[in-house]
């Protein structure tokens, strides 16, 4: 464990009363790049993402690198002793993240009223499904409700089948995003702008609508609705996926004037390189299935490496369909520190994602991997006050 990394953050105090996804998610960036994040747990068993997914020697291999560089304290949020640690760790704290239905933390007292009356220059990030207010505040709200209401599962598939998800929570990590955006614009406001305070509302469907491009003015204005197109990029022309001789993908983007035609030189397509129809993106568009076809034709013919080779020869922009197995291995992902070595518990060498954005002077660090349940426990209470008869008597009456 290394607490000696500054960072662009250090001095920020946050308080994580979330769990699963957004919220830790959210909490788990700013303490990358230096805030000390406190994450408060449950007593019996904690975040339910120590369960999640693929398990080491009982616990998740996922909860490593979500919880890492945050301090774990155990508090029963129901009990009014616990209730008031909250209220002394906010009065401490820069920003607190929460992702609970709205109105639970106001019911336990440690809402965006108690805390802010504690501490006035709090900066509160408030996720939820829904948001703090409107007709849909009490439905419980995960991602997958986000991400349907949000418009991104609609048009998620192939036209001739249902809507499909992606492969990850991506509502909730769009949202995670824009909480963290939120944090930093508030902390702004606050520190620079000499204002005060205020808590940050994400609606996770609100995060991901944000995110569906021209869907509502091609709708209102034209009347167009956005349908599912599987892996074409519709009215942009040619972008897609094509297969391969030896039983691959590439992805091939030429929707560039200039690109297309440098892609079609490199097929041997003369004609189309210099079919003056062809020359502009609307010109290509309603003929994009002749295209595909074209390019489908050639890139079963050639074996993925040769493809990509003659396309990055051509400046086509064109890639692989990376699994992790090819993640691990590629040089750049390696060149890029975007993997970072670490130990397990029993020191089994693990891999973990690196950091995202690169800030030239002052970059993010993992100091410590996702801590053991209540770790931190002692440290953090010894810093309220609490010495070691009291945590022992909170402790027996089940507070942490």
């Amino acid at each position: 464990m290394n607490e000696a990394g500054a960072g662009p953050l250090a001095g920020i105090k946050v308080l994580e009363l979330g769990t699963l996804i957004a919220g830790p998610l959210c909490s788990r960036m700013l303490g990358d790049f230096g805030a000390e994040v406190i994450k408060i747990e449950a007593p019996e068993g904690g975040d339910q993402l120590r369960q999640w997914r693929k398990m080491y020697q009982g616990t998740s291999l996922w909860w490593y690198t979500q919880a890492r560089n945050k301090k774990s304290v155990t508090l029963n949020l129901r009990s009014v002793e616990g209730q008031e640690i909250v209220r002394k760790l906010a009065a401490q704290a820069d920003v607190v993240v929460e992702n609970f239905r709205p109105g639970a933390l106001e019911k336990w007292n440690i809402g965006w009223p108690q805390l802010s009356a504690v501490n006035p220059r709090l900066v509160m990030v408030r996720l939820s499904g829904f948001g703090q207010d409107g007709p849909y505040r009490d439905r419980p709200g995960f991602g997958v409700v986000a991400e349907s209401m949000g418009g991104m599962r609609y048009v998620t598939g192939y036209p001739d089948r249902p809507p499909v998800r992606l492969g990850i929570s991506i509502g909730d990590s769009i949202a995670a995003l824009h909480g963290v955006i939120g944090a930093m614009m508030a902390l702004h406001q606050r520190n620079v702008n000499g204002g005060k305070g205020q808590y940050v509302d994400v609606a996770l469907y609100e995060a991901v609508f944000n995110m569906m491009e021209s869907l509502i003015p091609e709708f209102d204005v034209l009347g167009f609705k956005r349908e599912r197109a599987g892996n074409e990029l519709p009215g942009i022309t040619p972008s897609n996926t094509y297969p391969t001789r030896d039983g691959k993908f590439v992805i091939i983007g030429a929707n560039n004037d200039s690109i297309f035609k440098r892609l079609m030189t490199a097929m041997g397509r003369g004609d189309l390189a210099n079919d003056p129809t062809l020359a502009t993106n609307d010109g290509r568009a309603p003929r994009a299935r002749e295209l595909d076809y074209a390019i489908e034709t050639w890139t079963r013919e050639h074996d993925l490496d040769a493809l990509l080779e003659a396309l990055e020869r051509a400046e086509v922009p064109s890639g692989r369909v990376y699994d992790a197995e090819d993640i691990v291995n590629d040089p750049h992902y390696a060149a890029r520190r975007m993997l970072e070595q670490w130990k397990l518990p029993d020191g089994t060498p693990m891999k973990i994602p690196g950091i995202v954005p690169k800030l030239s002077d002052t970059p993010g660090e993992t100091r410590w991997l996702g801590p053991k349940l209540g770790e931190h426990n002692a440290e953090v209470l010894t810093r309220l006050g609490y010495d070691e008869a009291q945590r022992d008597a909170l402790k027996a009456r089940g507070v942490i």
